[in-house]
């Protein structure tokens, strides 16, 4: 069983950045590919960017690409969100998830275990 917490949210201004972290524990980090997922008020849960195992394939949701990037240090059991150039729309809870198997995916359902989330509010 893996527990995830994340942390790093807050508010910030149009424009500005944000650094979220995921802290695993409670199995072998390394075994599992690493997802980033928000979910807006009255909205569904969303992909937003994916790691593999070993940290050298990341993907990502066309509206972050190019301001948001996904990392992970497996000496730390850690994964990282850096959010740059935020805009009101990234408004949401956002949600760290592991996934048992190879490769990254996009979609809820491929994912194993959560975070709790945490809240990410940008101001216009």
């Amino acid at each position: 069983q893996v527990q995830l917490v994340e942390s790093g949210g807050g508010l910030v201004q149009t424009g500005g950045s944000l650094r979220l972290s995921c802290a695993a524990s409670g199995g072998t980090f390394s075994r599992y590919s690493m997802g980033w997922f928000r979910q807006a008020p009255g909205k569904e849960r969303m992909f937003v960017a994916a790691i593999t195992r070993s940290g050298y394939t990341s993907e990502y949701t066309d509206s972050v690409k190019g301001r948001f990037t996904i990392s992970r240090d497996n000496a730390k059991n850690l994964v990282y969100l850096q959010m740059n150039s935020l805009k009101p729309e990234d408004t949401a809870v956002y949600y760290c998830a592991a996934d048992r198997s190879v490769g990254t995916h996009r979609l809820v359902r491929d994912y194993d275990y959560w975070g709790q989330g945490t809240q990410v509010t940008v101001s216009s």
